[in-house]
């Protein structure tokens, strides 16, 4: 029986050119490192930010993402993280909601989501949490959800783990109240999102890889006519 669900972001609830958003994310913050270094020390920062975000998705049990990406920058740049921090809070207050650039829902997002909520399901937004609370929150107003009431959020200031690793999916089902294996993930990424698997959770994917192995696949469309059955009957359907 599935009692909660786990949406990916990126390319799952939110339309979005990830290789292109990535590209413009990274010249705006290179953009901010210009504000406060010389044009080789803001090559040097960048390539910081590169590692830590590298050193994030590496296994550190125990120890938030955010922590990991603080030391490993400060290791690597020479730079306290503090010091140079309240630049980037302007940036994503001021700068990161601009770079939508024709992101936006995606088709049947908000049906699929509501359609968990109307079951009683806890909702969780599973995208990988590489970036901070309020980059996220941008990203859902993209997607036209900042109104939803999620019972989780995944974020690199309070997760322990990055996608695919099974602890990330663990600490997801534990914030939602559930065992792993109650809970369904749903994504576009083979190698991020069906991992999931590991762990137990049932998996339904909505990207274009044939060749992807889930338990369903489909559009999100799909997804929200499967819900039900799924929350109804303890077998498999």
């Amino acid at each position: 029986m599935v009692r909660a669900v786990l949406f990916d972001l990126d390319g799952t609830l939110l339309s979005i050119n990830l290789e292109r958003f990535l590209g413009r994310y990274f010249s705006a913050l290179r953009e901010v490192a210009v504000g406060y270094a010389d044009e080789g020390q803001a090559d040097a920062i960048m390539g910081a930010i590169q590692a830590s975000v590298r050193a994030m998705c590496e296994p550190h049990p125990d120890v938030t993402n955010l922590h990991v990406f603080e030391s490993e920058f400060e290791r690597v740049s020479g730079t306290v993280l503090a010091d140079v921090w309240p630049a980037y809070e302007r940036f994503y207050a001021e700068v990161f909601p601009s770079l939508a650039d024709g992101a936006g829902p995606a088709l049947g997002a908000r049906a699929a989501v509501e359609t968990a909520l109307d079951l009683g399901l806890p909702v969780a937004v599973a995208t990988n949490p590489i970036f901070p609370g309020v980059a996220v929150r941008h990203r859902l107003t993209w997607a036209g959800l900042s109104d939803i009431g999620f019972s989780a959020i995944t974020s690199y200031e309070d997760m322990y783990a990055c996608k695919p690793h099974g602890a990330y999916f663990r600490q997801v089902a534990v914030q939602l109240g559930v065992d792993p294996t109650e809970c369904i993930m749903v994504g576009d990424d083979r190698y991020l999102d069906l991992p999931a698997a590991d762990v137990g959770m049932r998996t339904f994917y909505v990207g274009a890889d044939e060749g992807a192995a889930a338990d369903y696949r489909g559009t999100l469309e799909d997804f929200a006519a499967l819900l039900p059955r799924l929350v109804a009957t303890p077998d498999d359907v």
